[in-house]
């Protein structure tokens, strides 16, 4: 695992989109698995930059999203597609086409993660798969407890993550309890994955995480396991490593 250690927020979140960058640079058709969250905004203002200014080029880039909130539609501000096209897609020179969220909406959304399984193997895998961390541990909708083995599924969220949730919408009721979500499985398919981290609140579980046993009480300490793995935050989240 590689590890940079930044002075802020404003330098993690551009020392993680130079490394989306030199992914773009190397294959202009790579796929890119991209995370919501307030954690990686920085790093997509950072890319929509380069793009204004003519340094990045999207057209031929395909990208995979972690997962959607169940029973929310893509025109709901608090979807995650509707996160992707304000922060990122509506930004850059990317073919709709070719952005991939699980649909919020499907009648069946156990079928809907069987097909988005389909997708992510169609396109031949993913080539940087960015992860955000949760307070517990929880890397996309993968909760403590959750088995390591699974792929794109259907999830009940923590009371947590409900709570941690509920200051994006009108009140705690309107938090969906159901989300659709890459597994561990799928994520470290991935043939890199690129976390980022930032504040003091996250250095306990960044610790527990990258330095404590792999158990699936903490989801992301999966990530000891994998080949190749970035770790970017800033001074305060990386305090007690």
């Amino acid at each position: 695992m590689r590890t940079y250690i930044t002075e802020d927020y404003q330098a993690m979140s551009r020392r993680a989109a130079h490394i989306i960058a030199a992914q773009v640079h190397l294959n202009p058709a790579c796929v890119l698995g991209l995370a919501t969250g307030s954690t990686p905004i920085g790093m997509y203002k950072q890319l929509i930059e380069w793009y204004k200014a003519g340094d990045l080029d999207f057209s031929q880039v395909k990208s995979v999203n972690l997962d959607e909130y169940a029973g929310l539609a893509p025109t709901h501000d608090q979807s995650y597609r509707y996160f992707m096209q304000t922060n990122l897609f509506d930004h850059i020179n990317i073919d709709p086409a070719n952005t991939n969220v699980p649909s919020g909406l499907a009648a069946d959304p156990a079928a809907e993660c069987r097909r988005y399984n389909q997708v992510i193997r169609d396109l031949g895998g993913i080539d940087v798969q960015v992860l955000g961390m949760g307070h517990n541990g929880h890397i996309g909708f993968n909760e403590p407890g959750d088995a390591f083995e699974l792929e794109t599924h259907v999830v009940d969220l923590q009371e947590s993550t409900i709570n941690a949730n509920a200051r994006f919408f009108a009140s705690r009721d309107d938090v969906p309890r159901q989300a659709m979500t890459m597994g561990i499985k799928s994520i470290m398919l991935a043939r890199q994955i690129l976390v980022v981290v930032s504040g003091e609140d996250k250095a306990d579980i960044v610790k527990a995480a990258f330095t404590g046993p792999v158990t699936p009480h903490v989801p992301a300490s999966i990530l000891q396991m994998h080949p190749n793995v970035v770790l970017v935050g800033d001074k305060a989240a990386m305090s007690k490593l």
